[in-house]
């Protein structure tokens, strides 16, 4: 409690010196664009090493072996396409928000509402998965059990994330995610140390005992195979075709992500976008090497048995190993303070991702759609940061009721529905509006809301929501759809409704597309955008 507190109340001072830096529009949402391609790194990196990160892939590696670890391939591998394809571009074509770039050489108000409320779906599915952990997290450190208990942990968070973004905006928030991000990897990097360490600093032996320990009984080699997850004989090809959509929506889900695409615009420069992308994959490349070891020593040392004691979706493999590693080496005391470290840490971790969850859909709210869309353009800076901060509110309490729902549900799992969103969604809108001369409003929308549509609908149509153990639903069964990711069908048609809704409308503007090429490769142009 000393270290959560501790925590809490230094965050809770940069939130107030932030807020007292923060005067302008351009503050509020972008930090005054003052943060160095070092520190937007540390920040990405805090932003995307979310509780699915820390919990989520931990216990499912742990519970699932090898296909668990293909989390984490897929959320690093992912930052190639949002480097190479959507970083640059973004800084310097956009202002705010990912819609600046779409309505550039768009009919605005059509394109900023559809932008927005993707962003805010998008949001609210990434958000679902922080409150889950959150509230997993914080009963297994004060031991509550009742589902009444943690409610009120996921209401505390949320209560918590709203007065971040209120009242600090993109600085405070940055801030507490370069905090965050040294002490995840701090932690993570320790547990890491001590496990190798307990092993010989022989992967193979730690391998070999987390199947023994964690394996399926009579083949427990099966634990370091494909099939414990995806694949399986109950599941047959449907199961192989769901690992297949969720690769896809892993690796292509990033560039997407709302709350990503707006730290782009935190920095003065394009070359400091492309600088503190670098950051980032270093930074989260090294992290998702160390959840390898993480899960593999909680399937070892902590067993299967008393993870989903725990949490039945394993959310809490990462906390107990810090502690059963703790007591093994220096004792009991030195167990419960590393659990209480370790703890802290991922309670730092997903009060700043949902702390930058809810900037960047309540900014698009804001920015978009009340100032581009209610008020025609002719809402002032004040007036459009009172929005944000009122929006902030409503979002978090959305996030909470829907979090209370979820409980249930494995906090990666859900991070991946997230991604297939974005992916289905925003993605198709972002690069045919970067890349195709043809591209039109037509098709932004179409994109949007096609790739938007088909991905909620397959979600509420498949296991997830009913039909099964784990489903928000379980007494219900209305899964006609057998995949819980519906990457591999809805980003295909995200893509075939923006081509189709473009060739079927005659709006063609080569003036605007000659501008926003010249300056998205240049940044020529994007200085004097970004101070208006």
């Amino acid at each position: 409690m000393i270290l959560f507190l501790t925590f809490v109340a230094a965050t809770l001072a940069i939130t107030i010196w932030a807020s007292r830096q923060t005067k302008t529009a351009a503050d509020y949402y972008a930090g005054g664009r003052s943060f160095s391609g070092v520190q937007n790194g540390l920040a990405i990196g805090g932003d995307y090493m979310s509780a699915a990160s820390f919990l989520g892939i931990a216990g499912i590696i742990a519970l699932s072996g090898y296909d668990g670890f293909l989390y984490s391939i897929g959320f690093l591998v992912a930052w190639l396409v949002a480097l190479l394809l959507v970083a640059e571009l973004m800084r310097n074509s956009g202002k705010f928000t990912m819609a600046d770039v779409l309505a550039f050489r768009m009919s605005p108000r059509p394109v900023r509402t559809a932008a927005g409320v993707s962003t805010i779906v998008v949001s609210i599915f990434y958000l679902l998965a922080q409150m889950v952990g959150a509230g997993a997290l914080v009963g297994l450190l004060l031991g509550i059990t009742s589902d009444a208990g943690k409610i009120w942990t996921i209401i505390g968070v949320g209560a918590l994330m709203v007065v971040y973004v209120v009242f600090g905006g993109m600085k405070g928030t940055t801030w507490v995610q370069i905090v965050k991000a040294v002490l995840l990897m701090s932690g993570a990097a320790l547990v890491t140390l001590l496990v190798l360490g307990k092993f010989g600093f022989n992967l193979s032996a730690l391998l070999s005992q987390a199947a023994t320990t964690s394996g399926p009984a009579g083949n427990p080699e099966a634990f370091l195979s494909p099939g414990q997850k995806y694949g399986t004989d109950a599941q047959g090809l449907a199961g192989k075709i769901d690992l297949i959509s969720l690769g896809l929506a892993l690796v292509l889900g990033t560039a997407g992500l709302p709350h990503i695409l707006i730290r782009f615009y935190t920095v003065p420069t394009a070359k400091d976008a492309r600088k503190s992308v670098m950051w980032g994959i270093g930074i989260i490349g090294v992290f998702y090497l160390l959840t390898l070891v993480l899960g593999f020593g909680a399937a070892a040392l902590v067993g299967r048995t008393a993870i989903t004691e725990g949490d039945a979706a394993g959310n809490t493999a990462a906390p107990l190993l810090a502690q059963r590693i703790g007591e093994e080496i220096f004792g009991p005391v030195g167990g419960t303070i590393l659990l209480a470290f370790i703890g802290a840490v991922a309670f730092a971790t997903i009060l700043a991702v949902v702390a930058g969850l809810t900037l960047a859909s309540s900014s698009s709210f804001a920015h978009d759609l009340y100032a581009h869309v209610f008020k025609r353009g002719q809402a002032s800076e004040r007036q459009e940061v009172v929005v944000a901060r009122v929006s902030a509110l409503v979002i978090g309490a959305a996030a909470i009721g829907l979090g209370i729902l979820a409980q249930n549900q494995n906090v990666a799992f859900l991070v991946a529905l997230a991604f297939a969103v974005a992916a289905s969604g925003n993605l198709p809108a972002i690069l045919f509006s970067l890349f195709w001369k043809r591209f039109n409003t037509a098709g932004a929308v179409s994109a949007i809301y096609g790739g938007l549509v088909s991905a909620l609908l397959l979600v509420i149509f498949s296991p997830v929501v009913s039909g099964g153990p784990t489903a928000l639903f379980k007494t219900a069964d209305f899964a006609w759809f057998p995949l819980s990711n519906p990457g591999i069908v809805s980003i295909p048609l995200g893509f075939l409704c923006g081509w189709l809704g473009t060739i079927l409308s005659k709006e063609y503007n080569a003036a605007k597309y000659a501008e926003i090429e010249v300056r998205s490769l240049t940044g020529v142009g994007a200085e004097q955008a970004t101070k208006h």
